[in-house]
């Protein structure tokens, strides 16, 4: 009888990660540059005493849906979008190097290029952007050269300075983290990439899909109330079974 609930359970347990991921996934349909999270499962084999017969759902690293999200262009001079593949590089918050399509920029008060949510942009040496202050314009070129012009100068002045640090690591290569960002699965930072464009004044939207995450957690929610239907059949079982054994 065990075998019936203890595959149940298990089902039951992988679906209720698969709705939490999925849900995760709709709360962010807006969210700047965010990449779709995708659950993984797969049947393992339960070893213990006697004989290898039972089998439970096990959950695996998610992987992600690297699909470009909309452009959407804002108008904005630090709104950056990264043209086909490529990422940027900036500073996670524990210090390590770590790679975003979140473009929404900002100059802070010490004049470092960073993202709205306060993470350091990185240059080609994997070092924060530091900008002369007080600007009176900053342009994005395609390939990543800031271009600024001080308060006072002359309209044709200004000069360029750090290039913003693009990276085009293969997919297998990265994994998110907890805080939204990619890393290289080794640890390492990736090499600079000459090859990836970007997109001024303009941002990239969700790849989420609210339709078909929608859909997926209705049918997720039917598997669960499936896998409880099969917990409550496997107690009944055992009921019957308990009272032939007292018949007897």
């Amino acid at each position: 009888m065990d075998h019936l609930l203890y595959i149940a359970m298990s089902g039951a347990k992988e679906n209720m990660h698969s709705v939490a991921l999925r849900a995760n996934n709709l709360a962010n349909a807006n969210t700047t540059g965010f990449r779709a999270d995708l659950e993984q499962a797969r049947a393992m084999q339960a070893f213990g005493e006697g004989l290898p017969s039972r089998v439970f759902a096990m959950t695996e690293r998610p992987g992600q849906n690297f699909a470009a999200g909309p452009i959407q262009t804002t108008g904005r001079e630090l709104d950056v979008a990264v043209a086909g593949d490529g990422w940027l590089a900036v500073e996670a918050a524990d210090g390590s190097e770590a790679y975003t399509r979140f473009g929404n920029l900002q100059v802070s008060v010490e004049g470092l290029l960073q993202t709205s949510t306060g993470l350091n942009v990185l240059d080609d040496g994997g070092n924060p952007i530091v900008v002369p202050l007080p600007l009176e314009k900053l342009e994005i070129n395609k390939d990543g050269t800031l271009f600024a012009r001080l308060e006072g100068e002359a309209p044709n002045g200004g000069a360029e300075l750090q290039r913003i640090k693009t990276v085009l690591p293969q997919y297998d290569a990265i994994e998110k983290g907890a805080d939204g960002l990619f890393r290289r699965k080794d640890g390492e930072a990736e090499p600079a990439s000459a090859q990836v464009q970007l997109i001024a004044g303009a941002l990239e939207g969700s790849n989420v899909n609210p339709i078909a995450e929608m859909t997926h957690l209705i049918d997720l929610q039917r598997r669960f109330e499936t896998q409880l239907k099969m917990m409550s059949h496997a107690e009944e079982n055992d009921k019957a079974h308990a009272q032939l054994l007292r018949i007897g």
